[in-house]
């Protein structure tokens, strides 16, 4: 005979979970795979082949849908990457004017971090809760005396050094750039301008894509490495872009974000690992004093592309745009 406290244990454990299943919830399967991913080598491929023809077609006619968008993507003053990252064995990628390099604002911050982190991994850079607290606000505020204090730490040399590095290139002048740190960002600050543009922080589509791709499968620096910074980029505090219209779907521990803007450039890049096919990197660089707004139209407009046998168009009238 079972004893009468083991039947109320027993009974409390199938209410509750009868109460989880009420509320729609999966506690065996509740909210995505964990990051970073671990993908054998043999199915390891870099993003460069990853390009999808139907994805790209689609990308392509969604933007086309846009007429407003057309002289901006013409003129190079528009830049689109999107990767699709719903079968992560699979993983899709297409880009317009992704190669196109770019006045990057706080984006190259992001060559920051990853120097901060292969310093740890070095043991060229101590790690300290100060330390912390400053990667924390470079990236989720990009607070610019933050970064500034970061690059000081490292050396600005060496971070442009670690982004051109064989094991990274993240900025290659023979490809056409990429991003690059070219200074810091207080007034006075250390310069090292881009060789090609002479500006101060440059950044293409592609590489960002790279950045975030390689960061998801844990392949900058170790998987740990990846880890720790991919727990930085999460819950952005900065709202606007991106972030305004995915905050309303998709919880903040989900985004892993980036942005940056300065007077008429607006940029944002992000990984929203979400469940089903809300799976993706998206990256874009506006140069135009609307950019901000062409921001948030963007990512209806992207899902849709994502989104499996969704007509291209169908939802555009469905509701506004989050101001």
């Amino acid at each position: 005979m079972i004893p009468e406290s083991y039947v109320k244990v027993f009974t409390a454990i199938a209410v509750a979970a009868l109460g989880v299943l009420a509320l729609g919830l999966n506690p065996a399967g509740a909210g995505p795979p964990p990051l970073p991913l671990a993908v054998s080598g043999p199915e390891w491929r870099p993003l460069s082949q990853r390009g999808d023809q139907r994805l790209q077609a689609r990308l392509e006619q969604a933007l086309k849908q846009h007429a407003a968008w057309q002289p901006l993507l013409v003129q190079g003053k528009m830049s689109v990457g999107l990767v699709d990252l719903s079968n992560p064995k699979t993983p899709r990628f297409a880009q317009v004017n992704g190669n196109t390099m770019m006045y990057g604002a706080s984006l190259p911050k992001l060559m920051v971090l990853l120097a901060a982190f292969q310093g740890f991994e070095d043991g060229t850079l101590k790690e300290t809760s100060e330390v912390h607290r400053d990667l924390i606000e470079m990236i989720r505020r990009s607070d610019n005396p933050a970064a500034s204090r970061m690059i000081g730490r490292i050396g600005l040399i060496k971070i442009d050094a670690l982004a051109s590095d064989r094991r990274y290139r993240f900025y290659d002048p023979k490809k056409g750039g990429g991003i690059w740190l070219g200074g810091t960002y207080v007034f006075g600050g250390e310069q090292n301008p881009e060789p090609i543009t002479g500006l101060s922080h440059t950044a293409t589509a592609y590489q960002l894509c790279r950045f975030y791709y390689l960061l998801a499968y844990g392949r900058l620096i170790s998987p740990e490495r990846s880890r720790q910074m991919l727990k930085i980029l999460a819950f952005p505090d900065l709202p606007g872009k991106f972030v305004s219209v995915l905050e309303t779907s998709v919880p903040p521990n989900y985004l892993y974000r980036k942005s940056g803007e300065v007077r008429g450039f607006h940029a944002d890049s992000i990984l929203v690992w979400d469940t089903g096919w809300r799976r993706y990197i998206l990256v874009a660089m506006i140069d135009d004093a609307g950019g901000e707004q062409i921001l948030k139209d963007l990512v209806p407009v992207t899902e849709q592309v994502l989104k499996p046998s969704q007509p291209l168009g169908s939802g555009e009238k469905r509701k506004k745009t989050p101001k």
